[in-house]
């Protein structure tokens, strides 16, 4: 019996210590992705923006209120590949002037790597887009690198280079930033007295030119961005370069409350994530070790006997 027993130590043993690393490089890597049936609201605030008003027919100054409601379209995921639909709300605080914004962006990328996937209809206000690079999140085990993060206002990728290390509400971070360099984003017609043009009557046509950094705070294990700061400056150019006024400018940084959840969100991905790859790996490596023992005492005390 005790030879029974030491065997069956022995063999349980043996398959937990090869269950550690398969747990730790293989299942726990599938369980932890990004969400096909995410849905999530943030919260950015802008004080003293400015920007042309289509309705007033001038430059407004005001505090902005930014709204962004992010879900999931789980027809579409397969695979590795998940799918997100975004709108974006902008409206002046200040001046009561509700909607001077409404954008709309629908993204595909890989659930584990947080690359860009071309399919699904991605597009940008309804336009067809290609997306590349990071889109919602940075990788699992973020590196002190630069990284191609896809931004949804040039329509383009750009680096996102890291500046450091840092904390947000206590949790551990990576700094990354990311210069938009000019970049014409439209053409449309404005009457002339508003750009200042004197020789002509009617509407001109005009460049709308987008320059900005985006700043994001990520955490490291799990890749997701805990806050954001967007520094945007577009203005409205003539084509002949000669006459300009501002467009849109604004420094967008994310709400207290929105952080907070973020934070959240990251802190408990981490520890979701420290638990399937090192604790569990570690605890069944040991319990595997002792019952190895245990197996060969058990076998090799009844050999003596």
């Amino acid at each position: 019996m005790r030879r029974v027993v030491g065997a069956v130590l022995l063999a349980v043993g043996a398959f937990l210590i090869v269950l550690a690393p398969l747990v730790r490089f293989q299942i726990g890597g599938s369980l932890i992705a990004a969400p096909a049936a995410q849905y999530g609201i943030s919260k950015l605030e802008a004080q003293g923006a400015q920007y042309f008003s289509a309705k007033d027919l001038k430059v407004m100054t005001g505090n902005l209120g930014i709204t962004v409601t992010t879900r999931g379209d789980v027809s579409q995921a397969q695979g590795d590949r998940v799918v997100w639909d975004e709108v974006m709300a902008v409206n002046d605080v200040t001046n009561n002037n509700p909607m001077i914004a409404l954008n709309e962006r629908r993204s595909a990328f890989n659930k584990y790597t947080g690359e860009g996937v071309d399919c699904c209809a991605v597009n940008l206000d309804k336009k067809p887009a290609k997306m590349e690079g990071q889109i919602y999140k940075f990788p699992f085990d973020v590196e002190k690198k630069t990284y191609r993060v896809f931004n949804s206002t040039a329509g383009m990728t750009f680096d996102a280079k890291f500046v450091g290390e840092d904390n947000v509400n206590g949790l551990p971070v990576y700094k990354f930033e990311q210069v938009a360099p000019t970049t014409k984003i439209e053409t449309r017609s404005v009457p002339a007295s508003i750009m200042g043009v004197t020789d002509t009557t009617g509407d001109v046509q005009v460049d709308r030119l987008y320059e900005g950094k985006n700043t994001f705070w990520i955490e490291p294990t799990t890749g997701s961005p805990v806050k954001q700061e967007q520094q945007r400056h577009d203005v409205l150019k003539t084509q002949d370069g000669e006459h300009s006024i501002v467009a849109f400018s604004a420094t967008a940084k994310m709400t207290p409350q929105t952080v907070g959840e973020l934070v959240k969100n990251a802190t408990d991905g981490k520890s979701q994530i420290t638990l399937l790859k090192v604790t569990i790996p570690v605890i069944l490596l040991l319990l595997g070790l002792v019952l190895l023992v245990g197996g060969f005492v058990a076998v090799r005390g009844t050999a003596r006997a």
